[in-house]
């Protein structure tokens, strides 16, 4: 289980890390580095995901999806400076109690 979860998390991070590279890239002016290093970062996130003990690929993405919106709000709150509210941790918390019933409920 605890493989699962850093799984998730370094998968997260690089999607999100890519992604913000991207964006500075593109909306910010940044160096075009931050392009080429910013997809291969998302080259690398979409590798990670395939490293998980689960069997299907639907449900690791389905759950992974609620760890995104966890790691998204968390990022914006530490990189961007944007405290989350009141409503974006109830958000988070029921995005993670999904991912718990969607990969550890007994079938």
């Amino acid at each position: 289980m605890i493989s699962a979860i850093v799984l998730f998390i370094i998968a997260g991070l690089a999607e999100i890390g890519g992604g913000y590279l991207v964006w500075l890239w593109l909306r910010e002016s940044a160096s075009p580095w931050y392009g080429v290093f910013g997809s291969l970062i998302l080259v690398l996130y979409g590798v990670i995901p395939t490293l998980q003990n689960f069997p299907t690929f639907g449900r690791v993405y389905a759950a992974y999806g609620g760890v995104f919106i966890v790691l998204a709000i968390l990022w914006g709150w530490w990189v961007d400076k944007n405290t989350p509210d009141m409503y974006d941790f109830i958000g988070a918390a029921i995005c993670l109690i999904g991912v718990s019933i969607i990969l550890w409920a007994p079938r």
